[in-house]
């Protein structure tokens, strides 16, 4: 593998992965009363591992935002909303595996797991086979079709202004989208926090405050969130399940992620190319992911991206 285009920063403490609770009480937004906490959740890893530090100490995701900061939520809450509507995601094929009681009904080809016979649809098969097949009898049954997404959204000092409003206008649409399947999402900058794990299915409104409440800073370690994801994806089946990076690439902090790419799924790349970037590193992780990579200069180009990711 050829060496990276930039030397990136050797890191002198392991990063720390922070997760962010939802807000509790009255008053107060991201970092204020009431808002995100963060802690450390992974334990520690001897240094040189690569692996997280961890931490007892609490803290907050902290912003110095005011009044003007409600007019800039109202807004990339717009754009995600004009994002989602954008989309064209079909649904993921069932997954007859699916535990009985989990999952939406379907009709689907006798296995001889339910006694639940779709008595048109077997009609149907029997009059063009009247000698039936077990395959002829339909009966519904539970059927898996939810994908399993973790996104990674760079938050580092080269993410600030523009760039950080379409990431959180992508986080609110992809959860807005995907409510009905398992979504996880990480901020990432030298460090990272865990913004909703699978299961959790956090309100898509409540994620963009909370990426909103998070100071694009630091360092781009992009290392770093593709070994959290790759941990998040350990839980599923990996036939569905992939790992979703926006960022400009550029990183320069942390080990070589292109190893840690080759370890997931599928890993699909969104470039931000409205100001510095780095392309070959982005076709790099795109190919080592058994990924797509697609840039974006704006919001208006995420919709297309996204439906290309996702439609094949």
């Amino acid at each position: 593998m050829r060496p990276l285009r930039r030397k990136p920063k050797e890191l002198s403490a392991e990063p720390a992965l922070l997760e962010a609770t939802p807000p509790s009480g009255a008053g107060g937004g991201p970092g204020g009363p009431g808002g995100p906490r963060t802690r450390s959740v992974i334990p520690s890893a001897p240094a040189g591992s690569g692996g997280p530090s961890a931490t007892d100490e609490q803290g907050a995701l902290t912003t110095a935002l005011g009044d003007p900061q409600r007019a800039v939520d109202a807004e990339t809450l717009r754009r995600a909303r004009e994002i989602a509507a954008r989309l064209a995601m079909p649904r993921p094929r069932g997954d007859r595996t699916a535990r009985r009681g989990r999952g939406e009904v379907a009709s689907v080809p006798y296995r001889g797991g339910s006694d639940d016979i779709d008595l048109d649809r077997t009609l149907e098969q029997l009059t063009e086979h009247p000698v039936p097949a077990d395959e002829d009898i339909v009966v519904r049954e539970r059927v898996t079709t939810a994908r399993s997404v973790v996104l990674l959204v760079d938050l580092s000092g080269s993410m600030r202004g523009e760039r950080a409003r379409t990431a959180a206008a992508v986080v609110g649409a992809l959860a807005a989208e995907l409510a009905r399947d398992n979504l996880a999402v990480i901020a990432f900058w030298s460090d990272a926090a865990v913004l909703s794990r699978f299961g959790q299915h956090v309100p898509s409104a409540r994620l963009v405050e909370s990426m909103l409440g998070i100071p694009a800073r630091g360092l781009t370690n992009v290392a770093f969130p593709l070994q959290v994801a790759r941990r998040e994806l350990a839980k599923v089946p990996a036939r569905d399940a992939r790992a979703l990076l926006l960022s400009d690439c550029v990183h320069n902090a942390g080990p070589d992620p292109r190893p840690f790419a080759a370890r997931l799924p599928r890993l699909d790349i969104l470039l931000d190319t409205t100001g510095e970037q780095d392309p070959e590193l982005a076709r790099d992780l795109a190919r080592l992911g058994r990924g797509r990579l697609r840039q974006v200069r704006g919001y208006r180009d995420v919709a297309p991206a996204l439906s290309d990711f996702f439609g094949g």
